[in-house]
């Protein structure tokens, strides 16, 4: 499985925070959701850390079953139109957004 991240570093404007948490779940998470290929979306945001640099404000990361699934998405009308909504949100957010892809592996957990 392969998870593709956007990394959101920096802080969301004061004053937006409401704002930008709303204008993802209501405009974006049901663009997200409907990239094909996408198996799990998931929108994190950052408590804590133990460490003060770097600060993320906001990770998306969604799973695909393969790095073909992501190109579709990549290439896909629904994700061409996450970019344009995606504009509203990136104004209530100061700092800079990459993406990277990880491979991962699933481990179970023991049970006793």
């Amino acid at each position: 499985m392969f998870i593709r991240c956007a990394f959101f570093q920096g802080q969301v404007k004061p004053g937006l925070e409401e704002a930008f948490n709303r204008y993802i779940r209501e405009n974006l998470v049901p663009l997200w959701t409907r990239f094909p290929g996408a198996q799990e979306v998931r929108v994190l945001r950052q408590v804590e850390s133990d460490t003060q640099d770097p600060h993320f404000g906001m990770v998306l990361a969604v799973r695909y079953p393969s790095r073909e699934a992501i190109e579709i998405a990549l290439a896909s009308e629904v994700r061409l139109k996450s970019k344009e909504v995606s504009k509203d949100m990136i104004a209530m957010f100061d700092g800079t957004v990459f993406h990277t892809v990880f491979s991962a592996q699933e481990f179970a957990l023991p049970t006793d």
